[in-house]
């Protein structure tokens, strides 16, 4: 008997508390539907040497009355217009306010006056220093363009590092890892707790991973925000150092108790290398503040501890060489564009892109002079002069292509006498190449 009626408080136990956290799930979710917003950007993409347009899905979350919306910068990148849907069907025009591909983030406003409307339901950003591995989130979006969809799982880390991966890059992110089921068209959109505040925005997935989901947590995404808002874009100060934890460093010196970071590359004419720094130093303080990475998780710290300083401001760090301690001083720099803008030629049959400090660090290139070659047309005049996608232009019948801005000018010129022939200049790492784009019989 007292089997029986410990089984029947077991159960109604069980079933209070699914009742319970079914309506927790109902509650949060009834706070942030409204302002979840489906988003259909239509982008300028280069391919081949020639723009073309392109429509993809993605997820957002309306984040203040006036119509600003978050979402992901893979979503809202290069887009030439965007069309948001929201919870009352109205389909709304949007602009992009600002990108941070750093963080891959994006801000954008819904153009309200135009649609009649005065304010929206927008939802609660939260705060993500308190989140706890296992606790219950909801992932909001539109995976697959299957509008308005939820998902429910675990917080299964808050400390997820990854290494850069092509286009895909983190430098400044620790992610919030979920088993929530995060799907192509879930990105930009919000992960919330269950009071309904959002605590992350959601981003990334594991290709044939299982339930391996991953969001940018909220305190990043807010201070991404204020900037944008502010200026139309992240201000970072730059130093230009390349770091690295010292976990294996401490094994090869034999220090397990060294703290620090090592500087694992130095970019060329960058403040860091006009000051004396090498690879292999390590640096033990930042503005007289200690600091150490042992293991990756710990760098993003680092980086914004520079990268959030004013531009121009001063720096003092503490080095241990191998020589012995010293200190070094430096004036942090602006940091460059992400991605540059193209420019289709049409009459060549190839696209080119502006040289940013990423391409340069990226192809070890001497300096930021000329263009990069970044698709060619088959069969069009650049195809048959041999010239291929990855090429620097910097030549043009001897003449020097400062940037893209020079080249556009130059190449206005050129066109307006097709018969005449150019030869073209352009290198790739080790190897040097003299193209002829020849003119019309």
């Amino acid at each position: 008997m007292n089997k029986l009626i410990f089984f029947i408080i077991i159960s109604i136990s069980t079933l209070y508390a699914q009742k319970t956290l079914s309506r927790q799930i109902f509650l949060a979710k009834e706070k942030v539907f409204p302002a979840l917003v489906h988003i259909q950007p239509i982008k300028e993409i280069f391919t081949s040497g020639e723009k073309r347009k392109l429509q993809v899905t993605g997820s957002g979350v309306i984040i203040s009355p006036d119509g600003y919306v978050v979402t992901n910068n893979h979503v809202a990148e290069k887009a030439r217009f965007v069309i948001c849907t929201l919870s009352s069907k109205h389909e709304l025009e949007a602009k992009v306010v600002g990108l941070d591909p750093w963080t891959d983030l994006a801000v954008l406003k819904l153009n309200l006056e135009k649609a009649g409307l005065t304010k929206v339901p927008y939802a609660k950003l939260g705060g993500s220093e308190d989140i706890e591995v296992g606790q219950v989130v909801l992932a909001l979006g539109s995976p697959l363009g299957l509008s308005r969809s939820l998902s429910m799982g675990v917080v299964s880390s808050v400390e997820r590092y990854f290494d850069d991966i092509g286009e895909m890059i983190s430098p400044f992110n620790l992610w919030i890892q979920t088993d929530a089921a995060i799907n192509p068209g879930n990105s930009g959109g919000p992960l919330i707790d269950l009071n309904g505040n959002v605590i992350g925005i959601n981003s990334r997935s594991v290709l044939f991973g299982e339930n391996l989901g991953f969001a940018i947590p909220i305190n990043t995404v807010k201070y991404v925000i204020d900037q944008i808002r502010k200026h139309g874009e992240v201000e970072r100060s730059w130093i230009g150092i390349g770091w690295q934890e010292i976990r294996e460093y401490r094994k090869y010196k034999k220090q397990p108790d060294l703290e620090g970071v090592l500087i694992a590359n130095v970019e060329k004419k960058s403040p860091a290398e006009k000051a004396g720094f090498k690879p292999g130093y390590v640096i033990t303080a930042v503005n007289g503040k200690p600091v150490s990475a042992i293991y990756q998780e710990e760098l993003p710290k680092i980086r914004l501890l520079v990268s959030n300083l004013p531009i121009k401001s001063k720096i003092v760090f503490d080095v241990l060489t191998e020589k012995g301690k010293k200190k070094v001083e430096l004036i942090t720099q602006k940091q460059g564009k992400f991605t540059g803008n193209e420019f289709q030629c049409d009459e060549w049959g190839l696209s080119v892109k502006e040289i940013t400090p990423r391409i340069v660090k990226n192809f070890q290139l001497e300096s930021d002079k000329g263009v990069l070659i970044s698709g060619v047309r088959r069969g069009s005049k650049a195809d048959e002069a041999d010239i291929s996608k990855g090429y620097i232009l910097t030549l043009i019948d001897g003449k020097e292509i400062k940037d893209l801005a020079d080249f556009k000018k130059k190449y206005a010129q050129y066109i307006e006498n097709s018969k005449k022939s150019y030869m073209l200049f352009l290198k790739y790492a080790q190897r040097r190449l003299y193209a002829l784009i020849k003119g019309d019989k």
